[in-house]
């Protein structure tokens, strides 16, 4: 915050003080600057100035503010349309340190407030999308309320996908994660070594490590390919089970 003392001789029309005189004379201009000098009424003549435009504002906050918004004005702007332009293009989250790059910034700081600006766009038109943090980045996804339709339109493509087994299998390795393949036939009740290596080959299970028992078999664990399919974040936003279960009561 940037405050400055100023003083106009035009306005003040009492007697010198000594201090004053002396102040006077180090200046060499005839004009008063001493901190503690006052007006005819006693009141101090010191006033925060604008950082940005030079005009008297008159409260600490109001200066505050101004400093805020000086601050602001100095941050590098985002091409809110070059933004757009990089999410729009790709089938895969971008990280905020990606879009810096390829947008030419040198901090990731002023893409939150660019994404926000551009969801506001979007809401207040009506689009039926906007830009979501999936998977560790930004994808521009659809609005939920559109889900039921656009299941229908690519359920053939689902169903050629995955078949029931491999979402069963998939739903236990996502939630039970590492796990042994004993385990996940344990709780199926059947094979499972073909499912998972069809979910491997889509890249929707990798390998997770190896356990600590005789043997060291294979731990699975669910891919970040898997998070972009589904619209997560992270593992941690999965639907909890109780969540399920009131869904389905309800």
């Amino acid at each position: 915050m940037v405050m400055r003392l100023v003083r106009d001789d035009d306005f003040y029309d009492g007697p010198m003080t000594l201090d004053q005189e002396e102040q006077t004379s180090r200046n060499g201009n005839g004009s008063a600057t001493d901190d503690g000098d006052a007006d005819a009424d006693g009141t101090a003549d010191a006033q925060l100035l604008d950082p940005q435009d030079g005009t008297a504002i008159d409260t600490l906050e109001e200066a505050d503010d101004a400093s805020e918004e000086a601050d602001a004005s100095a941050a590098p702007l985002v091409n809110l349309s070059a933004l757009e332009a990089l999410l729009l293009s790709t089938h895969h989250p971008l990280t905020a340190g990606r879009l810096a790059e390829l947008l030419d910034l040198e901090t990731t700081k002023p893409l939150r407030k660019a994404i926000k600006a551009l969801n506001e766009q979007y809401a207040s038109s009506d689009r039926s999308f906007r830009i979501e943090q999936v998977a560790g980045g930004f994808q521009i996804l659809t609005l939920p309320e559109h889900g039921d339709l656009l299941k229908k339109f690519h359920q053939k493509e689902v169903d050629a996908k995955l078949t029931k087994a491999a979402i069963e299998t998939l739903a236990i390795i996502a939630y039970k994660q590492p796990i042994l393949r004993a385990d996940v036939e344990a709780i199926r009740g059947v094979a499972c070594g073909e499912t998972i290596r069809s979910l491997m080959e889509k890249r929707l299970v990798k390998i997770a490590g190896r356990a600590e028992e005789p043997g060291r078999p294979i731990l699975y664990g669910t891919t970040k390919r898997f998070l972009e399919l589904f619209g997560l974040n992270s593992i941690k936003d999965l639907p909890q089970p109780e969540a399920l279960i009131e869904k389905a009561s309800g």
